[in-house]
């Protein structure tokens, strides 16, 4: 009868890449914010830690205000005065806030509860 043994391979450190700090996200789920140059606001219902989405949308955005693509953008739940919409937005181009009016986007109170301070918590069928 053979004694199988088993023989695992000494598993290589990793050196991990010197450079820049990774950007943290300065706003979260359920935060409210607005554009910093154009006159929309939204709740923050996702997050990508940089750039992605298609380079054909990166490109119809004007050279000259084109945001940079190494921070985080925000899925937005987004209004202006004429109507409601998911807005796609750099960290850069955004700022708190501070109306406490609600958020009127349809699709608020399917993700969301308006707490009493104003703010907003996903509600929880949508954690992951």
């Amino acid at each position: 009868m053979s004694t199988a043994k088993s023989i695992a391979a000494p598993v290589p450190r990793l050196a991990l890449p010197l450079g820049e700090p990774v950007t943290t996200a300065s706003f979260g789920i359920g935060e409210v914010v607005r554009h910093r140059f154009f006159p929309f606001r939204g709740i923050i219902f996702d997050v990508d830690p940089e750039f992605a989405n298609t380079e054909e949308w990166w490109e119809a955005i004007p050279e000259d205000i084109r945001p940079a693509k190494d921070q985080p953008f925000y899925h937005l739940l987004a209004e202006n005065d004429d109507q409601t919409y998911v807005a796609y937005v750099s960290q850069q181009n955004l700022l708190p806030d501070e109306s406490r009016a609600p958020v009127l986007h349809p699709a608020v109170p399917e993700m969301f509860e308006r707490m009493p301070d104003g703010s907003y918590r996903l509600k929880s069928r949508h954690r992951h």
